[in-house]
């Protein structure tokens, strides 16, 4: 990575058509408004793709996570493909499966039970976002132990 972990990226699916993705777009904004805020940085997949030179550079300089709404993966391949490989890639159906919770039908307009698929990927965004932080802090307290 070559730069102290200072921000995440948060790369998430842009899947208008799929329930999936109005929960990873509902999830990483409570992660950057919320539960991490000041921690992490929300990455524009469609520009990032489309060739963002901000983005791309943020990432190829900065831990990403990546987080898919289906198996297609769009998110953790682009950023791979264009940054360097993220260094967790969250799947939203996995997380929801470990959990027990049913995947949302609906798109927009979401209740309790769509609340609760929106609450338990964001959590789980967040403790990656932990995860991230203390492996780099471990990383650098034993560089400076050298």
């Amino acid at each position: 990575m070559g730069t102290p972990v200072a921000k995440i990226g948060l790369v998430p699916c842009s899947g208008e058509a799929l329930p999936a993705g109005t929960v990873c777009r509902l999830a990483c904004r409570r992660v950057l408004d919320t539960l991490m805020s000041g921690q992490t940085v929300a990455i524009c997949l469609p520009l990032f793709i489309a060739g963002g030179e901000e983005e791309r550079g943020f990432a190829a300089r900065h831990p990403t996570i990546t987080v898919d709404g289906c198996e297609k993966r769009c998110a953790a391949k682009a950023t791979e493909l264009f940054s360097g490989k993220p260094v967790r890639a969250l799947l939203i159906p996995d997380i929801l499966a470990q959990r027990g919770i049913p995947m949302p039908t609906r798109l927009r307009g979401f209740g309790a039970e769509e609340e609760a698929a929106v609450q338990a990927v964001a959590e789980t965004i967040a403790q990656a976002v932990e995860g991230v932080v203390a492996q780099a802090q471990a990383q650098e307290n034993q560089h400076g132990a050298v």
